[in-house]
Formats: C-alpha cells, structure tokens, sequence
C-alpha cells in the first residue's frame, strides 16, 4: 500500500489542532488532522450525560478569551453557523454568608454593586475598566502572538507610554489579592478579580495570579461570558465545518503514536496501525509537551538539556467536576446569582486564600472554592423549559481522587457547599454526571491528571519559560515539527493563540524565509539547550 502524503499532519482535533488546520488549509495547504477519540473537539464537547434533553458541555462552557482572541475573531466562524447568548449577568461572587457582588456587562450595574461594599469602589472600578480599553487592542494582539511580541509590544509602549508600561507591567506582576487592596476598599470588588484569578491554578497569594484575575474580569466586563447556542461543540462544529469547506480531512479514532523523523526534520506519523503518514511541509502536535517529547519523538533526537528540562515540568492542579439535570432554576438566596451565567461560591477573599494554600502542600480542601455554570440561564437551548442544565468545577491536589469513594465524598462537599447558598438544591437534580481527574483523562488524553491548563500558570512556566525554558514560541528541536496545545505561549483556554502560532511558524519554516528561518531557530535552539 502507498504511503499517504499530506502537506501537513496535526495530531489532535481540539481546538487549537482545528485552529491550526484552518490556517494551513486557509493557506492552500493540503491537511490532515488525526484524533484519538471518536468526535472531534478535545475539552470542547457538548453531550447528553445527565437526562434526556438536557445538553452538558463537558468540559469548558463559557468562552471570554474566544470572544477577544484575534485569533478566533479572525476566522469568522460566525459565517459556518456559529451563534453566541449571553446571561442577563456576567458573573456573582456569592460570599459564604450570602452577601453578593455582580459583575454585568453593564458598568453602572457592576459600578452599583462594588458600591453596597464600600462607597467609591464603583467609581474605581470604571477607572480601572476604563485603563481596559485604552490598552485592550494592543495588549491583546500582544498576549495571543509568539514572544517576544516585538511589534504589539511597541503598539502597546505608543499607546501607554514608558512610565505607565513599566505601573501595568508591576500591576501584572501583583498577586491578586494585593491588586484588590490597591484598587479598593470593599471585599466585593476584591473578589471580582480574585474569584477570576482562581479560575487558574494559582493561589490569589501568588504573584503572577493578579494577571488572570484582571484580565478575565475586565473581559466579562467588555464582552461577557458568552456561550455558543446549542452548546460548546457547537464551536467546534464550526471549527469543522470550515475546515471541510476549505479542503482539510479529520480522522477520528485514528491517533498519531509516533512522529517520523530523519536528519533531525520531521517526515510525518505513524498511527495506531502502524502505517506511516507522509507530511511534505510539517508535523503540528496539539498535545502536552511531556507527550510530544516523552511519548511521541523519539529521544535521540532531541537535546538533553530538553529532556532534563521536562523532569521539572510542572502540572497544573487537578479538577472535578460534575454536571447536572436540574428540575427548576437553582434556588438561591443572594438576588444577584439568579441571572448570572458564572457563580464562584463557597469563599470569601480569607477563604480563596486558605483554598489555595490547602492546594499547595497536597491536602483537598475542606471548605471547596466553586465555579458553577447556569447554562440554560445562558442558553435556553439547554434544556427543557423550565429546567436548568447546570455544572461546578474545584481544584485537587494532583494525584487525590483517583478512588470512587473519594470522588463520591468530594461530590458530597460540592453540594453541600451550594445548598447552604441555594437551599433545595438536591431535591431539583434529576440527574448527576461527574468526571474526576481520572475521568477527564479518559474522556480526553490531553487532560493528564486532570490538568486542563496544559500545565501550571505560574510564572516560572510563562511567555519563554513555556513549556520549559527556550523561545516561547511554536518551534521545536526537530526542524518541521510544531508544539500546538496548550502547553505552549499562551497556554490554555479556548483562545487559538498555541495553535494559530504553530501555523504561522509552520508557514514561514516553508514560505519565503525557508531555510533561513529554519537556520535562525536551530541556532537559537542550540544556544538555548547547550
């Protein structure tokens, strides 16, 4: 039998493989995506788990960093039927003794909220928006593009100037809970940031955490949290759709075991069957970074320096989850829950604190910090009128709740946390679907442990310190083959930015700087791994 010959292979049909698929084929290049599970879409799915009729997104749900990424703006997949719906709010922190802060897409209602916690955080919080949108384009462009993001950088020093560039860089540096103090008076407020700094794997008391929190919470408040309609695969739907009416082929149950190299460049794969795959121009791989180079590239090709690097790789925490079929809305008692799409629960800003130290040193903690999703709240498609398809999410110590019973005791936790905030919680579930960092392994290979950052947040694994130390950028040591998961710049989330990184280094390694390109980034390798 021939050998199959394609101008590009990208193992792995998530979402940043799909990106980068889109790309080349937008390109004119001839792709082929090959995928381990039997649907497309990694941590992007949407299915009937619960009860019937009642559609649960698996994994992620609500996608802000979609909405902003120049990346996926780019792509206009709004033209292959993709459509967004949005929460009457945003997002509500609900305080353990139920007092509640919103943030809206509307400013004044946000503004009002922060205020019931200490009069003039309101008008902070505008002013700290307002920073927001003087900087939102160029700081953007900035964060999705390979580092050093050279031109954005220089857009983004025009626009602020050197002294203020040097306050937002210390600002981004802050942990999360020292941002809230600088900001504001009031615990409402403060928590807007560090309840969205949670939503990483870092403590609100470490440095680097402020980052996320300002960055997602100025999101919600520009564009929202928005969701697609009918359900998070439907953004992969998309993904598919126009990367079939560009020409490109996706092979589901079909994985890549091995990348092919000869004289240190990539040749193609070889799949599950053992048959070898041809890729003329490059091998793109939306996989972890410890699979890719422990798993797939054979070690002689690689540096040791490399190798050695990835002994210290460090794994984002993991995560349990559990969806519901709920039969009405959730009952709570805080007023401004009831319209919002993302509710953080079960912490004060003490509380976040505490949650993130259990974290470090191993232990589960007692007292759960939530995310909880009100999808139909967001998306009436979701579920049966009147009902409620609903999800929450915690952090694990890594390497915890790989046994059902403690799984089932930490389920327990979860909804004994919203039922002291929304009283009758249980007696509405009709049905329960829960996924521990075993099950979301499972369910997708990428997610090891139950990571689903690709690998941890914090700052000694960013920019060009991402997935080890090097370039920051999609290139690898073996000439032709690309890193486009998340646990390359910019890491994870639903933004594109690994995957649109990995096609641009793709086509300039074939365009017209050719082997000069490949000469520049060999000798930078070289230096970096000597």
């Amino acid at each position: 039998m021939s050998t199959e010959v394609f101008d590009a292979v990208v193992i792995g049909a998530g979402h940043n493989g799909l990106v980068a698929a889109n790309l080349l084929a937008d390109a004119g290049w001839s792709v082929l995506v090959l995928e381990q599970a039997e649907k497309p879409g990694g941590a992007v799915r949407t299915d009937e788990v619960t009860a019937p009729g009642f559609r649960n997104d698996l994994c992620s749900a609500f996608f802000p960093l979609t909405a902003v990424s120049p990346v996926m703006r780019g792509l206009r997949l709004e033209d292959h039927g993709l459509s967004w719906r949005h929460a009457p709010d945003v997002l509500a922190h609900v305080l353990p003794d139920d007092r509640c802060v919103v943030l809206s897409r509307d400013i004044e209602r946000t503004a009002a909220s922060a205020d019931e916690f200490a009069p003039g955080d309101g008008a902070a919080w505008r002013s700290l928006f307002g920073q927001w949108q003087d900087i939102r384009e160029p700081l953007l462009n900035a964060l999705f593009t390979p580092f050093p993001p050279v031109r954005p950088a220089v857009r983004l020093l025009r626009r602020t100037g050197v002294a203020d560039a040097l306050r937002l860089a210390r600002m981004l540096t802050l942990p999360a809970r020292r941002l809230g103090e600088e900001h504001f008076d009031g615990e409402g407020a403060r928590l807007l940031l560090a309840g969205n700094a949670a939503h990483s794997d870092l403590s609100v008391d470490n440095a680097g955490s402020a980052v996320f929190g300002w960055l997602l919470a100025m999101i919600g408040q520009d564009v929202g949290f928005p969701v697609p309609v009918g359900g998070a695969g439907e953004l992969i739907a998309a993904l598919v759709r126009r990367l079939a009416a560009r020409g490109g082929e996706i092979r589901c149950g079909c994985p890549a075991t091995e990348v092919l190299v000869a004289g240190g460049r990539a040749m193609g794969v070889r799949d599950a069957d053992g048959n070898p795959i041809r890729a003329r121009k490059a091998v793109l791989a939306d996989v972890p970074a410890p699979t890719l180079y422990g798993e797939m590239v054979a070690p002689e090709w690689l540096p040791s320096r490399l190798l050695d690097d990835l002994g210290r790789f460090q794994w984002d925490s993991a995560t349990v989850k559990v969806d519901w079929a709920l039969s009405g809305p959730v009952p709570w008692t805080a007023e401004g829950a009831r319209g919002a799409g993302t509710i953080h629960l079960g912490a004060d800003l003490d509380g976040l604190s505490a949650f993130g130290g259990e974290l470090v040193r191993g232990r589960s903690p007692r007292n759960p910090f939530l995310l909880f999703g009100q999808m139909t709240t967001s998306d009436p498609h979701r579920s049966p009128p009147g009902t409620e398809a609903a999800w929450a999410y915690t952090h694990v110590p890594r390497g915890l709740m790989e046994h059902r019973e403690e799984l089932d005791r930490q389920i327990a936790r979860i909804e004994k946390t919203i039922e002291a905030s929304a009283p009758g919680f249980r007696e509405l579930i009709q049905g329960r679907y829960v996924q521990g960092p075993l099950e979301l392994a499972a369910h997708d290979p990428g997610l090891v442990g139950g990571a689903i950052s690709g690998g941890t947040t914090a700052i000694h694994q960013q920019l060009f310190f991402r997935p080890v130390p090097g370039l920051g950028r999609a290139d690898t040591p073996v000439d032709r083959l690309f890193l486009a998961g998340s646990s390359a710049h910019p890491g994870g989330a639903v933004h594109g930015g690994p995957g649109a990184n990995a096609a641009r280094a793709a086509l300039a390694r074939a365009g017209l700087l050719g082997e000069g390109y490949a000469a520049v980034i060999g000798a930078a390798n070289r230096a970096v791994y000597r």
